[in-house]
């Protein structure tokens, strides 16, 4: 059967290729530890499981949502007022999406046309580069580097494309890259979208996991950001509500609206318990996403000194739940990726998979037990194949 040519665009993802590869080599390790998929590895608060289960035995819990709740859209309202200082109205200004990804891929397909340039981070979550394939956009990469500590250089991004441009995503705190954007960076985002007539998504999903007391800043809480852009944000990783899908996209009314309108044509909606369940964990949620704050970065402690002892290069990430390190020399990102499961057991995430500028770095995630992490240390180093301990590194 025929596929579409805009499936050219598309590929196996990373993560199956990595699960193919440990399945062929399995007879290799008893034990198998997994750093490469970022989701979390712990429940939902107590309280949240049962508001769901709560909720479920409702009769009237089965019907369509359509728009979404306003319970729910109020809750987001609330909390961006508390946690933020940014004033939203829970009827024009907020929506929900399927988890943040629904939309960070629909977004192209609403607010750029075929042959129009959308700009990525990169290295970046996939999920970007999909939706710009999906809307026949053309993707133009703004390098992270680490002498810029990983922002895009605005004024590196050529004249003729900056006109051309739809969109532009960004991600901050990263995945891949864990670093925090700071305010002045949103004020020149803010004045370079304004001058080109640029759409600003802001993608804010890792927003309440940072770390040493260092909150990141919403995009939405500059001025003028509402003029500009939209930021997404899901109760997956902060919440530990990956499988629940539930998300939301707030700030500019017309962008909210006509996205609202799209999804109006390819959805009906979350499950009523889980968006019930959502405002709950967003009203009362403060005292779990402390703890969860702790004990990620409890891991990164753990995680990032053991690197450090057997010479490996790697920054004390900031924020979110993810290291990002460099390679040794020599290797590609995915030929050191299948080498260490191949001698260690242990699964992390080839750069490249995030664009061009992830070459010469590997991401790990943070999910798993402090003594999982120790173990993994162990088993890498193990292989030999780091420089002497450096412990200067850190």
């Amino acid at each position: 059967m025929k596929k579409a040519k805009r499936m050219n665009a598309f590929s196996a993802s990373i993560f199956a290729e990595l699960t193919a590869y440990r399945q062929k080599q399995r007879h290799l390790h008893d034990e198998w530890i997994d750093l490469s998929v970022g989701s979390p590895d712990l429940p939902p608060a107590p309280f949240v499981r049962e508001a769901i289960a709560r909720y479920a035995n409702e009769p009237n819990a089965y019907g369509y949502t359509l728009k979404g709740i306003r319970e729910f859209h109020e809750a987001v309202a609330d909390y961006y007022r508390t946690a933020h200082g940014v004033v939203l109205d829970p009827e024009t200004e907020v929506t929900y999406v399927i988890g943040s990804q629904d939309g960070l891929v629909h977004l192209p397909m609403v607010f750029a046309d075929p042959g129009d340039v959308i700009l990525l981070p990169d290295p970046g979550y996939p999920a970007y580069a999909a939706g710009v394939a999906m809307a026949e956009a053309m993707p133009y990469f703004l390098p992270l580097r680490e002498e810029n500590s990983f922002l895009p250089d605005l004024r590196a991004i050529p004249e003729d494309i900056a006109k051309r441009a739809a969109i532009m995503f960004l991600n901050f705190p990263g995945n891949p890259v864990p670093a925090v954007a700071t305010e002045s960076f949103y004020r020149e985002v803010v004045e370079f979208a304004k001058r080109y007539d640029i759409l600003v998504v802001s993608d804010f999903a890792y927003g309440e996991l940072y770390y040493d007391g260092n909150k990141p800043v919403s995009f939405l809480s500059v001025p003028g950001a509402k003029d500009v852009g939209v930021e997404i944000n899901s109760l997956s990783k902060s919440y530990n509500m990956a499988g629940c899908r539930v998300g939301y996209l707030c700030g500019n009314a017309e962008v909210i609206r006509a996205f609202a309108e799209f999804k109006s044509n390819l959805d009906y909606g979350i499950f009523w318990p889980l968006q019930k369940a959502a405002a709950e964990v967003l009203r009362h949620g403060a005292g779990f996403c402390a703890q969860s704050r702790m004990m990620y970065q409890a891991r990164r402690d753990v995680l990032v000194d053991g690197l450090a002892d057997i010479g490996w290069t790697v920054d004390r990430p900031q924020a979110g739940m993810f290291v990002w390190a460099k390679i040794p020399d020599g290797w590609t990102s995915l030929s050191f990726a299948k080498a260490l499961i191949d001698q260690a057991g242990v699964v992390v995430t080839p750069g490249h998979a995030f664009g061009p500028s992830g070459e010469g770095y590997v991401r790990i995630a943070l999910v798993q037990p402090e003594e999982v992490l120790r173990r993994a240390v162990a088993k890498l180093k193990a292989t030999g194949l780091f420089a002497s301990p450096a412990a200067d590194r850190r």
